[in-house]
């Protein structure tokens, strides 16, 4: 269905079609829901030739279409002011479809072009729908880092094909390579997740790309597009976590991880563009993630998929919350914008869920991933245990900080109240809310993907 919407622009209105892609959207969670929900503590590997699908990539799926259907929605001022709309939903139908084969794929090549393809609408949502010319220069960043990144990814997928004569994704677990092979193939692969993720010293295009880039670019943005790198990750190095050589650098990797999360987090205390604050706590968030990797622990592994999902929904709902207040006062600055409590209380209610979700207070997801990956990482050194407290006081901080400079004091004189459509964004940020606060009481549809101790 994915791919007839295309044709179907061909004849239909513009109005037409965005109540098509956002039905379909809508319909695909529902029947992925419905198909695989009662099965997923179970599921395996359902696979094709070419095509997979088991309990790690069901939820990465589900993300995006629920992400997705979301952004057509949060984008309707697009569709109101006429500015390229018809462009803009075929723009998210593409990456939608490339996110959600890229998600099923278990061809090594496969994945890296399709890996590579999510990079183009992405950069299309940034140069033809950013907010101001510097959007340019947020584009080249992205292309530049990157693409840079991933051409060792595609020598290192060379490598693969020359040892085992195939590009199955699951073989190359059962086939364990030679010592040189693997330092080899871990020095070409590992930095095109890690700059996709992003590592800190790596992350310089994120908080362009974010600030530059309308609503809906900065939630695929942070929603999915940063969890490409954790799951190529998990695809493609997952038969080298017991060797020597992960070892050897897993400590290297995890202390960038925690002081990068320590540094952003102190860049988001003297930050006043809201949007780059929340793009910056997104380098901090996904830094964990590495560091829950790198502990080589089922539980840290676990932790990291949690951490992947409500990370997610989480900015995703910030992003839609800054923007609400970017369209009240035509400025992100957090000096400008306060006093929301006097005009919006429902929407103060919303960032403060938000900001403490963002912060892993109870009864949030975020709280359960950042609990077992505090407990994974000391098992990795007890060392890391301040750096992971510091770090974690940080981002409780500056998530207080967003909320009360934003939420109190005197409204500016310039606020215009009548911008905000209140039950379209009510309405978005409760399924945010709704998955992020509920999926707690269910947390085995996260965790049954590793069955090993």
């Amino acid at each position: 269905m994915l791919i007839l919407m295309p044709m179907l622009s061909l004849w239909v209105s513009t109005y037409t079609l965005w109540m098509a892609a956002s039905f379909l959207l809508s319909f695909l969670v529902a029947a992925f829901i419905l198909t695989f929900l009662p099965y997923i503590s179970s599921m395996n590997i359902l696979a094709t030739e070419n095509l997979s699908l088991d309990s790690l990539s069901f939820p990465l799926i589900l993300l995006t279409l629920w992400t997705s259907a979301l952004m057509i929605l949060a984008s309707i001022n697009i569709l109101l002011n006429n500015q390229a709309s018809k462009s803009f939903c075929l723009n998210i139908l593409l990456l939608n479809l490339t996110l959600f084969v890229m998600f099923s794929l278990n061809n090594y090549f496969m994945f890296y072009i399709f890996f590579e393809v999510s990079l183009i609408p992405t950069l299309f949502l940034i140069l033809g729908w950013g907010y101001q010319p510097e959007r340019l220069q947020a584009g080249l960043y992205l292309v530049l880092y990157t693409v840079t990144a991933s051409l060792p990814l595609l020598m290192s997928i060379i490598m693969i094909m020359y040892k085992n004569n195939s590009l199955f994704m699951f073989l190359n677990t059962y086939s364990p390579p030679t010592i040189y092979f693997i330092n080899m193939w871990w020095i070409m692969s590992i930095m095109a997740f890690m700059v996709k993720m992003p590592l800190y010293t790596t992350h310089l295009w994120l908080p362009k790309a974010h600030v530059e880039a309308p609503v809906a670019g900065s939630m695929i943005l942070a929603g999915i597009l940063l969890k490409l790198g954790s799951y190529g990750v998990i695809r493609l190095a997952t038969p080298f976590w017991w060797t020597s050589t992960f070892t050897s650098i897993s400590m290297m990797f995890t202390s960038i991880s925690v002081m990068g999360a320590i540094i952003t987090g102190l860049i988001c205390l003297r930050q006043p563009d809201l949007k780059a604050l929340i793009a910056y706590s997104s380098v901090g968030h996904m830094g964990l993630i590495i560091a829950g990797f790198m502990s080589n622990t089922s539980w840290g592994w676990e932790a990291s998929l949690t951490m992947m999902v409500a990370h997610g929904l989480c900015s995703s709902a910030l992003f839609v919350l800054a923007n609400m207040t970017y369209e009240t006062t035509q400025s992100r600055s957090m000096f400008l914008n306060k006093g929301m409590l006097s005009m919006f209380p429902i929407m103060a209610l919303w960032w403060f869920m938000m900001a403490s979700a963002n912060m892993g207070a109870p009864p949030s997801l975020n709280l359960v991933s950042e609990v077992s990956l505090l407990a994974s990482i000391l098992n990795l050194s007890k060392s890391f245990i301040i750096p992971m407290i510091l770090s974690m006081f940080i981002s409780g901080m500056y998530s207080l900080i967003m909320y009360t400079t934003t939420q109190h004091g005197t409204p500016t004189s310039y606020s215009n109240p009548l911008n905000l459509f209140m039950m379209r964004n009510n309405t978005i940020l409760l399924l945010h809310a709704f998955p992020l606060f509920i999926l707690i009481l269910k947390m085995d549809l996260l965790i049954s993907w590793l069955t090993w101790p």
